[in-house]
C-alpha cells in the first residue's frame, strides 16, 4: 500500500483523512496544518498523527494529498515534488497558469505522477453517460449554490464553475478559441455570479453559469449532440439519455415518430445506463494509487487542472473587458 500524508485538516481536508484511513490502497501516515491548535484538535478527536512540520510528513510518506486554500498549492505541490512524491492536489491545480506549468515541469522532471480534484468526473451520473456523449454540439451548464461564506476568497468562476469547465473539456475534443463572459459581484468582493460562453473550434458552443447566491443547489449539464440530448444531474446523481434513430416502415402504436420539412421520420427512444452508487472522493483517490502502482495517466492530469484553469481565468479577464 501507498504511504499517504495530507496537508490540510479543513472541512475538507477532514473528509480525504477520513477516506484514506478508509481505504485499502493506502496507508494514512498523518497530516500537517499550518494551525497547530487545529492540528491537534483534529488527532485528539479522530486520532490521526498530526505532523507540525510539513518538510517532515512530506519525507514519510509516498503520496502527498494537498487540501490547503489555493494560494499555497503551488508551494506544497512544489515541496513534495522536488523530493519525488506523488501529489493529489484540489482545485483549482493552482492560483495561476504559470505556477502550474512550473509543477507539471517539475513532475516530469522528478517522474512523480499528480492528479487533480475535479471530484465531479468521477460523479456517477457523469460516469454512466460519459461514454456517449459524443461530440456534441451545444452544451448548456448550471451551478447554483446557496450562499457559504467558505470559498469566496475567489471568483464564483474559480469555486463553482470550474467543476463544469474541466467536465466539457473531457468531452469537447477541440480548442477554446472564443469566450465572452461577465460576472457581478454582490456580495463578495469577487463575482457571486457569472456566465460564459466558449465557442470551440470545431464549432461546439458551451453555455455555462454558476452562482453562489442562489435560493436553492442545482447543478446540471445538458449536452444536444447529432441524434441524442443528454441531461446529467450531479446533484441528483440523474441522467436522462433521449435518442433518435431512423423510423421503422412499420411503427407501433407506442411508438414516437418526428418528421421534419423533407419527409424524413425518425423514431425516438430512451436509454437508462445503470447508475453504480460511489464515493467520488474516494474513487478519485484510489484511481490516482491506481495510476501509480500501474505507471498510467491519471484520470484528471496535471495538464487537465492547467487546461480547466486556464480557461477559467480567461473567463475572469473577460470580465474585465466587458
Amino acid at each position: 500500500m501507498l504511504k499517504v500524508g495530507v496537508l490540510g485538516a479543513g472541512h475538507l481536508g477532514k473528509i480525504h483523512l477520513r477516506l484514506l484511513n478508509e481505504s485499502n490502497k493506502y496507508t494514512l501516515i498523518g497530516f500537517y496544518d499550518p494551525d497547530a491548535i487545529n492540528g491537534k484538535k483534529v488527532a485528539d478527536q479522530f486520532g490521526y498523527t498530526y505532523f507540525d512540520n510539513i518538510n517532515a510528513l512530506i519525507d514519510a510518506v509516498d503520496v502527498v494529498d494537498i487540501v490547503t486554500p489555493t494560494l499555497s498549492h503551488y508551494d506544497c505541490a512544489k515541496k513534495a515534488i522536488v523530493k519525488g512524491k506523488h501529489i493529489f492536489i484540489e482545485k483549482p491545480i493552482t492560483n495561476t497558469l504559470e505556477e502550474a506549468e512550473e509543477l507539471i515541469s517539475l513532475a516530469t522532471k522528478n517522474n512523480v505522477k499528480g492528479q487533480v480534484g475535479h471530484v465531479e468526473r468521477f460523479n456517477p451520473a457523469f460516469s454512466a453517460v460519459k461514454n456517449s456523449i459524443d461530440s456534441p454540439m451545444f452544451i448548456e451548464t448550471h451551478r447554483l449554490a446557496e450562499f457559504n461564506p467558505r470559498g469566496t476568497d475567489v471568483p464564483v468562476v474559480l469555486d463553482l464553475m470550474i467543476h463544469d469547465i474541466d467536465a466539457i473539456l473531457s468531452v469537447v475534443k477541440s480548442k477554446v478559441k472564443k469566450i465572452n463572459a461577465s460576472g457581478v459581484s454582490v456580495i463578495s468582493k469577487s463575482p457571486d455570479i457569472a456566465n460564459a460562453r466558449l465557442e470551440f473550434e470545431n464549432g461546439c458552443v458551451a453555455n455555462l453559469t454558476a452562482s453562489r447566491i442562489s435560493l436553492k443547489n442545482m447543478r446540471k449539464s445538458r449536452f444536444f449532440q447529432k441524434d441524442a440530448y443528454i441531461s446529467v444531474d450531479f446533484l441528483e446523481k440523474k441522467v436522462e439519455v433521449v435518442k433518435m434513430k431512423d423510423a421503422p416502415e412499420t411503427t407501433g402504436d407506442f411508438d414516437m415518430i418526428l418528421q421534419n420539412a423533407e419527409g424524413e421520420k425518425k423514431q425516438i427512444y430512451f436509454e437508462n445506463p445503470e447508475i453504480e452508487t460511489n464515493n467520488a472522493i474516494l474513487d478519485e483517490l484510489e484511481t490516482f494509487a491506481d495510476a501509480i502502482n500501474s505507471n498510467s495517466t491519471p484520470i484528471v492530469s496535471l495538464q487537465d487542472g492547467a487546461a480547466a484553469l486556464k480557461v477559467a481565468l480567461e473567463i475572469i479577464e473577460s470580465f474585465n473587458h466587458n
